[in-house]
């Protein structure tokens, strides 16, 4: 019963939430446009982001320089704390 009532007040939230972006947006400046050009903005930020990460993680993993096949490199991400050969317990 308690997470319902967690849930339904996060609903809640929400709504109020979106509503009071809504009145900010349509009496802003930019208006809807505004907001979706703002958007646009952050996912491409986000889309950078995420490309630089990888990035990163194929370098750190060795995936690019062959050190690790990227099956292994797979099952690291998706395993992480999972015993690897050469690996001791304890």
């Amino acid at each position: 019963m308690g997470k319902l009532v967690l849930v339904g007040l996060g609903v809640v939230a929400a709504a109020v939430g979106a509503v009071q972006a809504a009145r900010s947006v349509s009496t802003s400046e930019g208006g809807w446009s505004g907001l979706a050009d703002g958007l646009r903005e952050f996912a491409a930020d986000v889309r950078s982001g995420a490309a630089e990460r990888e990035e990163e993680l194929r370098v750190a993993l060795g995936v690019d320089t062959g050190t690790i096949d990227e099956a292994t490199a797979r099952d690291l991400l998706e395993n992480p704390t999972a015993p690897r050969r050469g690996q001791h317990a304890g």
